[in-house]
C-alpha cells in the first residue's frame, strides 16, 4: 500500500534522503522546508501523512503540529514528528501538542516505513467515513457531530495485560491519576475473557506474556469483528524498537518503551483514545443520520440511490488526489431458478447471506450496495485494477466454494456469481461511464459461462482490458 507523505524539514539534505528512502520504498513526496509551507501544502496536497522536524527556525515543528491539529481540514492527519531532540520531556510536548507519535534519530527505516503505513491505513479508513458523512449531508439526513474539544480530553476503560502485578498496578495507577477506569490481567487468555465480559477503549498489552506475547494477542484481537478496532498499546523494552515494524502490520496502534514514563503514558494513552472517539462518532454519527430511504431493507446494505451519490464523491476524491479507483458489479447466477424452486423467502435468505459474505472479505472502507433484485455493486477507492480483479476473484470462490445454508427444503444450495469489474487509474471519469464499463464486463462474464470474472477499463477509448 502506498501512500502521500509530506516531508517538512529545513535542512536540504534532510528532505533529499527521506525523499529517496521513501521515493524507492514506492511512496509519493511532498516536500516542505518550514512551517508556512507545512501549512499550506497538508491543505492543498491532501497527504496521507506529515513527517514533521521539530527544530526550525521561525515556527518550530511543536507549533506547526499544534495548528495542523487545529484546523478541521487538516486535523485528521496524521503528523509523525521525526527528530534528534531524545529527552522523554520533549517526546511528551510532541505527543500533547497532537502527534500521532514522536520518533528519536537515527530511525529504523523499516519501523519508520511500517509507522507510515499503519497511521495511512488508519487515516484512510477515517476518510472513508467522513465521505460517507459528505454523502450523507448531499440528502441533507447528517446530524451533527459533537464538537473537537468534546474528544480533546477524553477519559476512558484501559485494559492492562501484564504479567508483572507490580508493573500493572504502577501503570494503573498513573491511568486512574488521569480519570481514566482500568483493569489489569496478567495473561492474555483473561484478557479475552475480560473483553467478552466488559468494553474497553483501549488495551495496553506487554510484549512477552506467560501464555503468549503481545503480537499474537493483538492478531487475535485484530481477527475478530467486535475487537478488529479496538486500539492496542504494546508495552517493549528499549532493544526491541527495530522490531515495532512487525506489531504494526499486525495492528498495533501505538507503544510504550520501559521504563515506562507517567506522562508519556498519559500522552500516549490520551491520542489512542482521542482517535477512537473520534471515529465512533464518525461511525455513530453516521448510522444515526442514514435514513432507511438510503438502506435497502432485506440485505442491510446501501441501496441505488445512495450508491449513486458516494460513487460519484468517491470518483471526485480519486481524481483530487490523482489515485485509483474500482468497481465490482456481481450478479448471481440463474437465481430465478432459486426462487422457483425453493420459494421467495430461501431466495431472500440467499440475498442476505450473500450480502453477510461481501462484508466480512471487504476492507473496512469499501463500500458495498444491493443495485436491485439480485444485482450488487462494490465500489474500492485507492484499489488498482489487478487487485480488484484477485478481490472479485476471492469472491466469487467464497461464493461458490462454500453452499448456502438457508433453511431450503433440500438443505444447502450451491450457489454461483458473475462479476464485472471496472477501474480508472485516477478518478477522472464519470460514474456512468465506470457503471457502463463494470456493466459491460459482467455481461462479458455470463456470455462467457458465468460463475467467472471479467474486467474492462471505465475509459470509453479502452477496450476489455483482461480476463481473470
Amino acid at each position: 500500500m502506498s501512500a502521500r507523505v509530506l516531508v517538512v524539514d529545513d535542512l536540504p539534505a534532510n528532505i533529499k534522503v527521506l525523499e529517496a528512502k521513501l521515493t524507492a520504498d514506492y511512496f509519493t513526496v511532498v516536500t516542505a522546508s518550514n512551517g508556512i509551507d507545512a501549512l499550506r501544502l497538508a491543505e492543498s496536497e491532501s497527504p496521507d501523512i506529515i513527517l514533521l522536524d521539530v527544530m526550525m527556525p521561525g515556527m518550530d515543528g511543536f507549533e506547526v503540529c499544534r495548528r495542523l491539529k487545529g484546523d478541521l481540514k487538516t486535523s485528521h492527519i496524521p503528523v509523525v514528528m521525526v527528530t534528534a531532540l531524545s529527552d522523554i520531556s520533549d517526546r511528551v510536548t510532541g505527543l500533547e501538542s497532537g502527534a500521532d507519535d514522536f520518533l528519536t534519530k537515527p530511525v529504523n527505516d523499516v519501523t519508520l516505513f511500517a509507522r507510515i503505513r499503519s497511521l495511512s491505513r488508519m487515516k484512510r479508513a477515517m476518510d472513508e467515513w467522513r465521505m460517507r458523512e459528505e454523502t450523507c449531508d448531499r440528502f441533507g439526513v447528517m446530524a451533527t457531530m459533537a464538537g473537537a474539544s468534546e474528544m480533546d480530553q477524553p477519559t476512558g476503560a484501559v485494559l492492562i495485560v501484564e504479567p508483572d502485578e507490580f508493573t500493572g498496578e504502577r501503570l494503573a495507577t498513573a491511568l486512574e491519576a488521569q480519570g481514566h477506569q482500568t483493569a489489569c490481567v496478567e495473561t492474555a487468555e483473561q484478557a479475552f475473557e475480560a473483553i467478552k465480559n466488559g468494553t474497553f477503549d483501549l488495551v495496553i498489552v506487554s510484549l512477552y506474556l506467560d501464555d503468549g506475547d503481545g503480537l499474537r494477542f493483538t492478531s487475535r484481537l485484530r481477527a475478530e469483528d467486535s475487537t478488529r478496532t479496538l486500539p492496542v498499546l504494546l508495552v517493549i523494552e528499549p532493544e526491541e524498537i527495530g522490531g515495532l515494524a512487525k506489531g504494526f502490520e499486525i495492528g498495533v496502534n501505538d507503544y510504550l518503551v520501559r521504563p515506562v514514563d507517567a506522562n508519556e503514558l498519559k500522552a500516549r494513552t490520551r491520542t489512542q483514545l482521542r482517535q477512537k472517539r473520534y471515529r465512533d462518532d464518525l461511525q455513530d454519527n453516521y448510522r444515526r443520520s442514514l435514513s432507511m430511504a438510503l438502506t435497502d431493507d432485506l440485505t442491510g446494505l446501501h441501496n441505488h440511490r445512495y450508491l449513486s451519490a458516494h460513487l460519484q464523491t468517491a470518483l471526485e476524491r480519486a481524481a483530487e488526489q490523482h489515485k485509483p479507483i474500482s468497481l465490482l458489479m456481481l450478479d448471481l447466477d440463474f437465481f430465478k431458478s432459486v426462487n422457483d424452486t425453493h420459494g421467495h423467502s430461501v431466495g431472500d435468505n440467499v440475498l442476505k447471506e450473500l450480502a453477510r459474505r461481501m462484508v466480512r472479505n471487504l476492507r473496512e472502507f469499501d463500500m458495498a450496495a444491493r443495485l436491485g433484485g439480485e444485482e450488487f455493486v462494490i465500489v474500492m477507492p485507492e484499489c488498482e485494477p489487478d487487485i480488484a480483479a484477485k478481490v472479485a476473484e476471492r469472491l466469487r470462490h467464497i461464493i461458490a466454494d462454500q453452499p448456502f445454508d438457508v433453511g431450503a427444503a433440500a438443505g444447502p444450495l450451491d450457489i454461483t456469481a458473475s462479476i464485472g469489474v471496472a477501474s480508472s487509474k485516477d478518478g477522472k471519469t464519470t460514474a456512468q461511464a465506470i457503471m457502463e464499463a463494470a456493466d459491460k464486463a459482467l455481461y462479458a462474464a455470463k456470455r462467457g459461462g458465468r460463475n467467472r470474472v471479467e474486467s474492462q477499463a471505465s475509459d470509453s477509448r479502452a477496450d476489455i482490458a483482461g480476463t481473470v
